[in-house]
């Protein structure tokens, strides 16, 4: 499960040009081996819950990553990996390609 919260900028391109993220989601889900089981929108703490189907801890980490590079989130929260996987994640992250909101 991923949960994430938009940043200020995220929520206003949100605003000014609805779209559905989970679209935008899916196939960096995918590139990673992954499936994107929902994609819903939450009250609270969080604005998005997705839950995911991935084939590792740095996968998922990875996807976290890159999402949460992109601006339009300003905060994301999984579950805790080791930092050998953490790096990995990183390294990873810069090519699953997504786009946010206003990218």
């Amino acid at each position: 499960m991923i949960q994430a919260s938009y940043s200020t900028q995220g929520m206003s391109d949100l605003v000014n040009n609805p779209q559905d993220l989970a679209a935008n989601l899916r196939p960096v889900i995918e590139r990673m081996g992954g499936k994107m089981e929902s994609f819903d929108y939450a009250f609270g703490d969080f604005d998005a819950v997705v839950i995911v189907d991935m084939p590792d801890n740095t996968a998922v980490a990875s996807v976290a990553m890159a999402v949460g590079a992109s601006g339009a989130i300003s905060s994301i929260k999984t579950t805790f990996i080791p930092m050998e996987e953490a790096m990995q994640a990183m390294r990873q992250a810069i090519g699953v390609g997504y786009r946010g909101p206003g990218g």
